[in-house]
């Protein structure tokens, strides 16, 4: 059987130990948590324990911490139209989750560009927030802090100040760097902030939408019943997978895990151009997060590339979103005006905290095979 090398972290992150054990021991947790009665009271302090965690983590108050099911959700519940608030304003690389709107008529929601780096235009956005004042109207900004793909981090709290001058509401997508560079809300500047699960060793199907502080109002539930999350979030919570993603939450040293993963994806990116200095990584000269490289080689197509990996033992994905088995054009390197077939041909790979020097050798080696007989079957083809 081939031993199989998994970098494809920013897809999902494998179950931290810690996660598991929590989630293990929460299942034995019999009350539900609205119950009074001391089986429910155990539940509840399951779900307090958590929240305190995942509010340390980004730097919140635990009372401003609203559990979902996900950063799909905590999007989705962020992006709601308030008093004053009826434009929404997202960069072009945004999640398909931001991008879709939340639920804000679609009319009302306008793009704002990135630069050729990947790296939001901050004169464009403060151009369009001006344009939105002139109108007496508010904006709802909503931009990621990392992107998925390309790992490019935003300047987040450059574009903070531009959408509070202007009486804006700010809300970041943090899915992809909580748990993988420092991600303090205050810092950041956002007014709510949204976080996954499974993107830092939880399990998949948890997330939190968190907000800075009791001066900002929640967004009206996207879910209603019962009093749930202090009635921002209806349904009986998921008391092990919340206990789950406090454990993931609370294990980990950022700087040491960061500079070690740079080190790492730096023998990984001069191992890709040592063999094929042709090769281009996206967003290169751009600050990105320290385990993530998107890169392409001209005349590699990724689905091609991403399925014979996989037969040879080494789990990527491709810069495109998938869809009913079709891969599609990357929007976020259309937005970075990269040329069509060049970004057909990207390749992410992403590291995590089990990632070895042996894992990124295999994969090159894995590479360097898979990419000399394309080659040869193109130049077979040809004569």
């Amino acid at each position: 059987m081939i031993e199989r090398t998994y970098l494809d972290w920013n897809a999902t992150a494998p179950l931290r130990p810690q996660a598991r054990e929590a989630m293990v021991a929460a299942l034995d947790a019999l009350g539900n948590p609205s119950s009074v009665h001391a089986e429910g009271r155990a539940a509840r302090r399951l779900i307090d324990e958590a929240r305190r965690r995942v509010a340390a983590l980004v730097g919140a108050e635990p009372a401003d911490v609203v559990f979902t099911s996900g950063g799909t959700e905590a999007n989705a519940t962020a992006l709601c139209p308030t008093t004053g608030t009826d434009v929404l304003l997202v960069s072009a690389i945004e999640h398909p989750s931001v991008l879709a709107g939340g639920r804000f008529p679609a009319e009302n929601v306008a793009s704002v560009p990135v630069g050729p780096d990947g790296v939001l235009d901050l004169g464009a956005l403060e151009r369009q927030l001006g344009a939105v004042e002139q109108g007496a109207r508010r904006a709802v900004v909503s931009l990621m802090h990392a992107n998925n793909e390309t790992g490019i981090v935003q300047p987040i709290a450059a574009a903070a100040a531009l959408v509070h001058a202007a009486g804006g509401l700010l809300h970041v997508d943090a899915v992809q760097t909580a748990g993988r560079i420092p991600c303090d809300i205050k810092a950041l500047g956002a007014d709510l902030l949204s976080v996954s699960a499974h993107k830092l060793g939880g399990p998949k199907g948890v997330g939190a939408l968190v907000r800075c502080s009791a001066t900002v109002d929640w967004p009206a539930p996207l879910i209603k019943g019962g009093g749930q999350e202090r009635g921002t979030r209806a349904g009986t919570e998921n008391v092990a997978g919340i206990a789950g993603f406090g454990a993931a939450a609370a294990a980990r040293d950022l700087a040491a895990e960061g500079r070690r993963l740079a080190t790492l994806r730096g023998r990984l990116e001069g191992g890709l151009k040592g063999a094929f200095p042709r090769t281009v990584v996206f967003g290169e000269a751009a600050e990105r997060l320290p385990n993530t490289t998107l890169f392409s080689l001209p005349g590699v197509k990724a689905e091609t590339a991403v399925i014979g990996l996989d037969l040879a033992g080494v789990a990527v994905s491709s810069g495109a979103a998938c869809s009913s088995g079709k891969v599609a054009a990357s929007h976020v390197l259309a937005a970075m005006s990269v040329p069509g077939p060049l970004a057909r041909g990207a390749v992410r790979v992403s590291l995590g905290y089990t990632t070895q020097e042996a894992d990124i050798e295999r994969f090159l080696a894995a590479w360097r095979t898979l990419a000399e007989t394309l080659f040869k079957e193109q130049r077979g083809m040809a004569a």
